[in-house]
């Protein structure tokens, strides 16, 4: 359940998006030039799926490297202790102090209808893990996730798995996003029972099917989640260009197998865009 609820942190930062730009269809990027030595690879991933099988050029690459490094180190031991102690308020604060008694009265149904058990359990979590833990409802099959199966792969080939950011910087993404946005996302949920999450989703899985990153990006420009709508440059914006410097890092040390959400790999502020303005090559690996 630990390792789920910090695959979750990541499943709900790398969905979020900007105006986006047109690439090919793909998934698997190859990273060069600018003095590098040998090629690496950009893989866009989605982290809660119905089928995480690699595709044989994503496993080519990573024959072809010889690192992995994700937007976390999945394997990192003390991660999950570190994300325990994250998710309550430390003010004494409840979810009874920011939202109606009416509304906590359809966050309780919510959590009855799909947990099968209270909210008043789960008063003290914070809103972006209590919606977080909705993630695989969205799903009509068993969960699975690109990260886990590429930790696995890492631990195969004894690989070194590494991150481009600490959990503590990912948990103060959402600790700098107001809880009025948070809150009202959850209500949102709430009310329609996740009818709007799980049909977006849906779309969402077709279109990674599709390799289509750009319109997975443009179908996340909606305002309906002001989570993602009113706060785009602290989920998405920000944590890319902090990613580059460390890129440019793994990738200049050796060969280096690079496996984040497919929503930060285009637009004019996304991963491709920001490598290619620093002097990279990077051409899509089409099938």
């Amino acid at each position: 359940m630990k390792r789920i609820l910090s695959l979750l942190v990541v499943a709900v930062l790398s969905i979020f998006s900007i105006t986006a730009q047109n690439l090919e269809n793909s998934t698997l990027w190859k990273i060069e030039g600018n003095g590098l030595e040998k090629p690496s690879y950009l893989f866009g991933t989605i982290h809660i799926t119905c089928n995480a099988t690699l595709e044989d050029d994503v496993k080519k690459a990573l024959d072809e490297t010889t690192q992995i490094v994700m937007e976390l180190d999945m394997d990192d031991p003390s991660m999950q202790m570190k994300m325990m102690k994250s998710i309550y308020f430390k003010d004494g604060k409840t979810l009874k102090d920011f939202v109606s008694e009416e509304d906590y009265k359809s966050i309780d149904s919510l959590f009855i209808n799909n947990m099968g058990m209270p909210v008043k359990m789960l008063e003290k979590v914070k809103p972006f893990f209590l919606s977080s833990m909705f993630f695989p409802k969205m799903l009509d099959c068993p969960m699975q996730s690109f990260e886990l199966e590429l930790t696995k792969i890492a631990k195969e080939q004894e690989e070194e798995i590494y991150g481009l950011e600490t959990l503590e910087e990912q948990i103060q993404v959402f600790d700098d996003i107001p809880l009025e946005d948070q809150y009202a996302d959850l209500v949102r949920m709430a009310k329609d029972n996740l009818e709007y999450d799980k049909e977006t989703f849906s779309k969402m899985l077709k279109l990674y099917e599709e390799e289509n990153i750009t319109a997975i990006l443009d179908m996340m420009d909606d305002d309906t989640n002001k989570t993602v709508s009113e706060h785009q440059d602290v989920l998405l914006k920000q944590r890319n260009e902090n990613w580059i410097s460390k890129i440019e890092e793994y990738a200049k040390d050796q060969p280096t197998f690079f496996g984040v959400g497919a929503g930060h790999l285009p637009g004019k502020n996304g991963v491709i865009q920001l490598l290619r303005n620093a002097g990279y090559t990077v051409e899509a690996v089409l099938n």
